[in-house]
This record gives C-alpha cells, structure tokens and sequence, in this order.
C-alpha cells in the first residue's frame, strides 16, 4: 500500500467529498499523509466553479507535479468538479496527471491505484474528517435544479439529488459518536433538500430528527434559497435551542430584473418579507448573504439599488464576488457584459459600504456574555467562535487573551471589542 497525500480546494461541498475518499484509501490499506513531500500518491480535488478557482486547482496540480520530478511521489490524481467537467482537455493539457476521475467515481479509487482494469467500487467506509474533530459538515444533497444562468454547477454536478432523512441521521449520529458537538448542514440549495424524495422540501423535517441526537450542541443550516425560506422556516431554527439561529441566505442581487435574468426564483418583495418578519419578531439572528457583481446589463442605477437595500436591510455578513462568464451557461452568452474595471470598482464600494454595516453590528454585540466554542491558540492568544460564526473560514472569530481551555469546549465570554469581521472576548470565569 502507498502513502497519500490529498489536497482539498473549494467548498464545504467538496471537503466531504475529500473526507469520503479518504475514507476508501484508508479502508484499502493506504496511509494518509498530510506533508505532500511524504506521498507516493497525490491526490487534488479540485473546484470548477468560476474561472479563477479553475485557475487555483490548475496551479496546484502543476505544483504537486513537483514532487514527480523532485519528490517520492510515482502517481498524480486529478478529481472533483474540474476534471468531471473538462476530462477530455485536460487529459491533454496535463500530462503529468497519471490519473482523472469525475465527482461520482471516488468509490473506485482503490482499485485503480492497484492497476485494475475494470475497478470495482469499493463498500462505503465513512469518513475521515479533515475538520476538528468537534466539528462536521453533514452533506444533504448534491446538484441542484435552480438552473441560474450563471452557474455551472448543474453542468457538473447534475440536477438535486437529496440523502434519505434516515442516511443522513445515521451518518450524524456517527459523527456524534466520534465526538462531533457542531454540524453544519450543506446543500448546493439546502432549503430545498427532499423536493425530489418527498415531493416538498423537507429540510424542518430533517431538522426535527438531528435534533434529537444527544451530544450534538450546535446545529448551523448554510446555503439557503431564498424563495424556500419561509416563515415557518424560521420558527423551525427559532423553536430549537440546538438549531443556530443564523441565517445564511445568498441573494445574488435584489434588482427584480436582474434576478429575473439570473433565472432565480423569488423576488425582491418575497426577499423583503422574509427579512422583515426576522426584524418584527425579534433581533436574535445572524444573517448572511453572498452577492453578484457587474451581472451583464447591470447598470449603475441597479448597482445603486443593491447598496441601498443593504443599507435599509443590514446583513452581518456580505460575501461578494464579480460575474465570470462560465462556458456552457446562458449568462456567458448574454450581451451588454459589465467591463472588468467596473465590475471591481463596484466590488470595492460594496465591501467599503459592509465593513461599516459589519462593524456596527458586531459593536452592537458588546457587553453581551455569550458561548464560545474554543478553537485554539495562536501568536495572539485564545480563540473560538460563538452562534454568530460558521466555521471554515467563513465568519470572523472571538480573540481572548491567553487562558486556560482547551480546543472543543463550549466557554462562557464577555464580549469587549469589536472590528469589522472579530470580536474581542474574556472567559468568564
């Protein structure tokens, strides 16, 4: 058996893919490595979103390269989401990949590092976790059927496949029993998980049950669409002490012609209901968005539009990004494109115009004695994160001086300071 090495880029989506192809190497008898020097076998798992993660997972596959020509390292593997999508070019462009498999062919990577000429899949052997050990991301569903004239994702990935609610509680009650305390719920579109099981979204549904699993504490719900956040929804994450009350909700945009284009479903007044029924019945959540800039044809008044609905309607959380036109998508196609310098100036602005909405509100949460999960130390001392922090990456962090804890405990902390993305803590005692 060979020692591997693997490199995860992109989503949360694509880790668990990671964390399950770890798991046949591991079961097959080979040894993971985390130093790429140490691999006889290196593996990336790439990301084919937009162009400049194509770019990245192109780079890294160069860069692992080097340990063939200057390392122990006899085969390169290439899988996820770019190479299921460009197999064919690829294979071609890359010569030094000695291996290509697509999103759905991770089963029969045992196999094929043996040589076998017709490879066999191997039994489902879990998981190997990549995150804390306190902490998981539980994968409903793959695909999606939204369709968005922008996105490749369906291309890749193919139209809304959601886990049986059974599968899924089975595959958190493991987790739990391995010491997980926080999962964080996944889907390309997770409001929608069950519409192809079950004939209606059954993500409450789904919720009620990994409620009921004992040591779990923390349950965060990502990637919500917003035409099924509902208010019965909401009350579902609000009536569960271990459901976080934290919505993450990508928009894209407000402007109704513009999501009209964007082939997204909703509309500026359902979008506005929903926020409005969270601030009528109480301030007691933390609300995240994602938004797209210089969609062709957005015009400067559309632009103006968006910074004033963040203004009327503040998120804790803006994550933005500007249109790539992705081969194969209707949007790529589409004339008036925004040019390149104004689709950055535009990005600049908004995030100028975040960092103060962001700051204000996290002042706001000063004064306040909260739980934190502790993560870790580093130059600056301890830190961790509270309700209002998805993990990964994705939120800012709580920073406390230097104490004793130890990483996956939940800590009472006064809340003392505020940036535009950290709060600044002590333990209280």
């Amino acid at each position: 058996m060979s020692t591997v090495g693997v490199i995860s880029l992109g989503c949360a989506k694509n880790r668990v893919d990671t964390e399950r192809m770890l798991a046949y190497l591991a079961d097959a008898g080979h040894i993971i490595v985390s130093d790429p020097s140490e691999a006889e076998v290196l593996i990336v798992n790439t990301c084919g979103f937009i162009e400049s993660a194509k770019q990245e997972s192109i780079d890294t596959i160069l860069e692992m390269a080097q340990y063939k020509k200057h390392g122990v390292c006899e085969k390169l593997v290439m899988t996820g989401c770019l190479s299921q999508r460009y197999r064919t070019e690829l294979k071609e462009a890359l010569p030094e990949v000695d291996l290509m498999l697509g999103t759905g062919e991770y089963a029969l990577l045992p196999d094929l590092l043996k040589g076998a000429e017709k490879p066999g899949c191997a039994p489902d052997a879990g998981r190997v976790l990549t995150t804390p050990s306190y902490s998981a991301f539980l994968r409903i569903g793959d695909g999606c059927n939204n369709r968005c004239t922008y996105c490749a994702i369906p291309l890749i990935r193919g139209p809304l496949t959601s886990d049986p609610i059974e599968k899924l509680v089975s595959e958190a009650r493991a987790l739990a029993a391995n010491g997980v305390t926080e999962l964080t719920v996944i889907a390309q579109d997770t409001s929608g998980y069950g519409r192809d099981l079950y004939g209606k979204p059954q993500l409450i549904e789904l919720l009620g049950e990994l409620e009921k699993i004992d040591p779990l504490k923390w349950i965060r719900v990502l990637y919500t669409y917003p035409d099924t956040v509902t208010e019965e929804l909401i009350d579902a994450f609000r009536g569960n002490e271990k459901i976080v009350n934290y919505l993450d909700m990508p928009l894209q945009h407000i402007n109704d012609d513009i999501l009209r284009r964007m082939n997204r479903r909703g509309s500026k007044r359902h979008i506005e209901k929903v926020l409005d029924y969270l601030r009528n019945t109480g301030d007691d959540f933390t609300l995240r968005t994602t938004m797209m800039l210089g969609f062709p044809g957005e015009t400067d008044e559309q632009f103006e539009e968006l910074l004033q609905f963040l203004r009327e309607h503040p998120f804790d959380r803006v994550g933005a990004f500007t249109f790539s036109p992705e081969e194969g998508t209707k949007a790529a196609e589409m004339p008036d494109q925004v040019p390149e310098e104004v689709k950055q100036e535009r990005l600049e602005r908004l995030m100028l115009q975040q960092q103060e909405i962001s700051k204000q509100r996290n002042e706001a949460r000063i004064g306040t004695v909260t739980e934190v999960l502790i993560e870790g130390t580093d130059e600056d001392g301890l830190f961790g994160r509270t309700r209002a922090e998805a993990p990964d990456d994705v939120d800012g962090l709580v920073r406390m001086p230097y104490a004793k804890a130890k990483a996956g405990e939940y800590r009472k902390v006064r809340l003392t300071g505020a940036t535009e993305y950290d709060m600044m803590g002590e333990l209280v005692e």
